[in-house]
């Protein structure tokens, strides 16, 4: 797959794992395992370019004696969520194109 295509994929699934809510590293590791694997230094460098474009914002709280930061998405990173199911149907469209560019082929 395509580098860019899937950081942007990745991206906009970290941001769905904290639409709903506040949380932090390990929980959305584990919120994505059903449908992406992600290395904890992946999700970092996810998360660190995120907040550096403003989709997200960080804070740290004490959490069983040590400090956890916990990310919380902003109205930009909501905006994108959008725009990405917008832009998701333009691909699958194309996907269907190509698939059935295949299919013509073998026939």
């Amino acid at each position: 797959m395509d580098i860019q295509l899937k950081r942007g994929l990745l991206d906009v699934c970290v941001l769905a794992a904290i639409r709903n809510e506040d949380s932090y590293g390990y929980k959305i590791i584990k919120d994505l395992k059903p449908c992406v694997e992600l290395s904890e230094s992946t999700l970092y460098t996810i998360l660190k370019r995120l907040e550096a474009a403003g989709l997200l914002t960080v804070r740290t709280a004490e959490h069983d004696g040590r400090l956890r930061k916990y990310y919380r998405i902003t109205q930009a990173g909501i905006s994108r969520i959008e725009t990405f199911k917008a832009e998701w149907k333009e691909v699958i469209s194309i996907y269907k194109f190509v698939s059935e560019e295949g299919e013509n082929e073998q026939a």
